[in-house]
């Protein structure tokens, strides 16, 4: 059958016969969507550069004077104004003018969503070359971006340990309130969050649970923005911040749960297992663990997580995708037990499982 609909005169036969012709003219669209993806990333990128949503969140403009504001060509920003609206990210008014659709509002609101864009001509240039890339090269420039990921991190610069941990809180939002909402912190007297940046999860955390205490553990240069972002949570005594690598030492006690967002797919299989297994010494009896990312569709790819997360993570060189159904492996083979995969309504977000402690 592949050898058959590979053929181009079947091609140009299915897509004129009545039957054929709505899956012909389907796939051909598909296809030609996946060929035009890197431009439309990079008129995204454009789009964000510019700070053209931003612009328009304060009302329809026309081109030309998005042209000036920019320093952009006139001719060339009809074309980019054409393409977004294209995109559905801005649409045209009667008037002419330009103005904002749902989805480009969306993409000023997301949180993190635009720093991320930003980012990601770190990841172009390392795909530059994509069949050099699958082979494996030797260094990676989203490695260099990513240093916490190589050794134990308790030596990176301040300044460097300051872009990712921004960078992280920006786009940690959503992912704490979508976790929050599909896991319940019902019965946890004191919540620790390992790898938890500025504290992004806590201070969700904290708002959800008056009387929950909560416990930081990250890297030195890190946890130091954090008390500014907890100022009130520290000051009723409820916070208590430990600096230190999980890479080099064992794991604080004093809390019957432990949070690993986003942190298991920055780490190669081993590094993942000693995490968990530190994660299971620190723990109480009944205590419990609660993992949280974007997570791979396993035996059934997802389109997401499978490509961008996947490929993302295979740049940092360190990391990888994994399903729910292999990390909750990973965890009862650490010692974990009642291994529960949950599914918040946002799947390109996040995903969670959670363990107990059963000794």
């Amino acid at each position: 059958m592949n050898r058959l609909v590979a053929r181009p005169g079947f091609q140009r036969w299915a897509a004129k016969f009545p039957l054929t012709r709505r899956f012909a003219t389907r796939d051909g669209a598909d296809m030609f969507g996946l060929v035009q993806g890197f431009v439309q990333s990079q008129v995204l990128m454009a789009l964000v550069r510019l700070d053209l949503p931003q612009t328009l969140l304060d009302g329809p403009r026309t081109v030309e004077s998005l042209a000036r504001l920019t320093d952009i060509p006139e001719p060339r920003m009809h074309v980019l104004s054409d393409a977004a609206i294209a995109m559905g990210l801005f649409k045209r008014q009667r008037d002419g003018r330009v103005n904002l659709a749902r989805k480009g509002a969306a993409l000023v609101g997301v949180p993190g969503l635009q720093a991320m864009i930003r980012h990601h001509d770190v990841l172009y240039r390392d795909l530059a070359d994509p069949v050099a890339f699958f082979k494996g090269p030797d260094d990676t420039e989203l490695a260099r971006f990513w240093p916490y990921v190589f050794g134990g991190g308790t030596d990176i610069p301040k300044d460097d340990a300051r872009i990712y941990t921004d960078l992280m809180a920006q786009s940690q939002r959503l992912v704490a309130a979508d976790t929050l909402d599909a896991v319940s912190l019902r019965g946890v007297r004191c919540l620790m969050d390992v790898g938890g940046g500025s504290g992004v999860f806590l201070e969700e955390a904290a708002s959800r649970n008056r009387d929950l205490q909560l416990m930081l553990f990250d890297l030195p240069n890190v946890v130091e923005e954090v008390p500014s972002r907890l100022t009130d949570v520290a000051r009723a005594g409820r916070l208590t911040i430990t600096p230190g690598s999980f890479k080099t030492g064992p794991l604080p006690n004093g809390a019957d749960a432990i949070s690993l967002i986003r942190v298991l797919y920055d780490h190669s299989d081993a590094t993942v297992m000693q995490l968990l297994k530190k994660a299971y010494d620190a723990l109480p009896e009944k205590g419990r663990l609660i993992v949280s990312e974007p997570m791979s569709g396993g035996d059934s790819p997802d389109s997401i997580t499978d490509v961008y997360f996947a490929i993302y993570t295979m740049a940092m060189q360190t990391g990888r995708v994994r399903s729910a159904e292999r990390i909750a492996g990973m965890c009862r083979e650490a010692g974990f037990s009642n291994l529960r995969i949950h599914r918040p309504r946002r799947s390109y977000v996040t995903q969670a499982v959670s363990a107990i402690k059963d000794t």
